[in-house]
């Protein structure tokens, strides 16, 4: 498609064992299958890249295509912009240009960072840095409303000598509604063992020629809204936050990544966005309430392999530094052995994904929940929370271990929504009031952590005795740490609520 769009697709990876079945499915009736090999540009500093960016220009059968691409709404939209280059022969590869981009959504990005970095769109020169060489093989579908396009993607990403093969199902939205597409990939998900991968074939080959085997973890951000949202469009913009963090994460966990900050990253997306579900329900009416439960058990599950590295690399060190003997680890119970990249593959988990994305997408009519309405509701749960942890914090050592964890998840719930609605009270006074949360917030994140190590002492302990000292050594320092949280606790009890602009 030429000219300009906006182009919403989902790309899966495929379990091995489904490639060929899936392959045939998609070559079925009247399917297409083409050579597509792109090089990938940008200046010698990366000034596209900056402003994520992809300019690509690409060789589709006897045709060359220069395309742009730069994020647009929620973290699978993107604008996007094609140019049909004319050659006197197809082997002629031709000069890329910014221009070719100019006067359209791609194209004001590309300028823009183009001259942030000191470069004229004109005469900015662009370098070859990476490229793709994949057999297509295409499918147009009709489901609902929508005119949907399949493309099966076999072949490798190339950066100097390393490479990356590509074995991947893209599904992109035609014409139609997005719900349609999303049907559709639900159904092919299941029947073909695929999980969702929003890592493009332009950000593995970056990451191959920076000779990385996966990308940086990626971080939470601030929802982006304008003006005086109404609620339903408050919260959309809150999950497209919590998914822009959970989705990179996820793909690179489903991909093995070794890095322990994906998962923790992702487990973080996962308690920001389950304290959307619930402290922002009312605005979110129309919401499968199926998916809660589903992010629960994932955040379990990645939880519990969290605290086995966290005992191995830093509690037991400690325990041995302060005179405890070394132990003999029980091997996890069925169930716990599960990879982390098992744990995201899984249908639960994805179904869930392809629900919460469905629930992101701008709706046919705006909100009619607009101004005091959204923020009445939100005072109420910002200071119910607020006093909840208050007095809490007042008997703090005289709750049970389960009790004090269940405050540990109050404030993160009072701190997590804090920062989806500071735009709406003023961002300033609302980081005065999150960094008072901080002190009780690492206070309590160690307590929490040293409980969990003591449980899990005592139970090792049934295999090998030594695991009583480290047990004992950490239940004795619980009291002191129980005594600070209280103390860190209290001192909220003073923070001015950023919500009424009261003490």
């Amino acid at each position: 498609m030429y000219g300009t769009v906006i182009e919403f697709e989902l790309k899966f990876q495929v379990d091995p064992r489904y490639r060929k079945p899936l392959e045939a499915a998609v070559a079925r009736g009247r399917s297409q299958r083409t050579r597509l090999r792109a090089h990938y540009f940008d200046t010698a500093d990366g000034a596209l890249a900056a402003a994520h960016v992809v300019l690509r220009l690409r060789r589709e059968g006897n045709a060359w295509v220069q395309t742009a691409k730069a994020p647009s709404d929620g973290p699978l939209q993107r604008h996007e912009h094609n140019v049909e280059i004319p050659t006197e022969r197809a082997s002629d590869q031709p000069v890329p240009s910014a221009l070719r981009h100019a006067g359209t959504p791609v194209g004001d990005r590309i300028d823009r960072a183009l001259r942030k970095a000191g470069h004229d769109a004109a005469h900015a020169e662009l370098v070859p840095l990476y490229g793709t060489d994949v057999w297509r093989t295409t499918r147009e579908m009709r489901t609902g409303d929508a005119l949907l396009e399949l493309a099966f993607d076999r072949g490798e990403v190339q950066a100097g000598e390393r490479s990356h093969p590509v074995r991947e199902l893209e599904i992109e939205l035609k014409r139609g509604s997005p719900q349609a597409l999303l049907e559709l990939a639900r159904r092919w998900r299941n029947r073909y063992g695929l999980w969702l991968d929003t890592v493009s074939k332009s950000q593995r080959a970056q990451q191959l020629s920076r000779g990385a085997a996966h990308g940086e973890p990626v971080h939470a951000a601030a929802p982006q809204f304008d003006g005086e949202p109404g609620g339903e469009e408050l919260f959309r913009a809150v999950l497209n936050s919590c998914l822009t963090q959970i989705l990179p994460n996820a793909s690179e966990v489903a991909a093995g990544s070794p890095d322990a900050e994906h998962v923790h990253q992702l487990r973080i997306g996962i308690r920001r966005l389950r304290t959307a579900l619930r402290e922002m329900a009312a605005f979110a009416p129309g919401l499968d309430p199926s998916c809660e439960p589903v992010l629960a058990d994932t955040f379990r599950a990645l939880g519990r392999q969290r605290d086995r590295e966290r005992l191995l690399q830093i509690v037991q060190p400690l325990v041995e530094a302060a005179g405890g003997p070394s132990i003999t680890w029980p091997e996890p119970p069925d169930g716990m052995a599960l990879e982390a990249r098992e744990v995201v593959r899984a249908a639960p988990f994805q179904n869930a994904l392809m629900g919460l994305i469905e629930a992101a997408l701008p709706p046919a009519a705006p909100s009619a929940q607009h101004g005091s309405p959204v923020r009445k509701l939100l005072r109420e749960r910002l200071s119910k929370l607020h006093r909840q942890v208050v007095r809490d914090g007042r008997r703090f050592e005289a709750l049970s271990a389960l009790e004090q964890h269940r405050v540990r998840k109050r404030l993160k719930r009072l701190r997590y929504l804090g920062e989806f609605v500071a735009p709406l009270f003023g961002q300033r006074k609302a980081r005065r009031y999150l960094e008072d949360l901080h002190p009780a917030q690492d206070a309590l994140g160690n307590h929490n952590d040293n409980a969990v190590a003591i449980a899990a002492y005592r139970d090792a302990a049934a295999q090998d005795g030594r695991a009583w000292f480290a047990a004992g050594w950490l239940a004795a320092r619980q009291p002191a740490s129980a005594q600070a949280c209280g103390e860190a606790l209290a001192k909220i009890a003073q923070a001015r609520r950023f919500w009424t602009g009261k003490d």
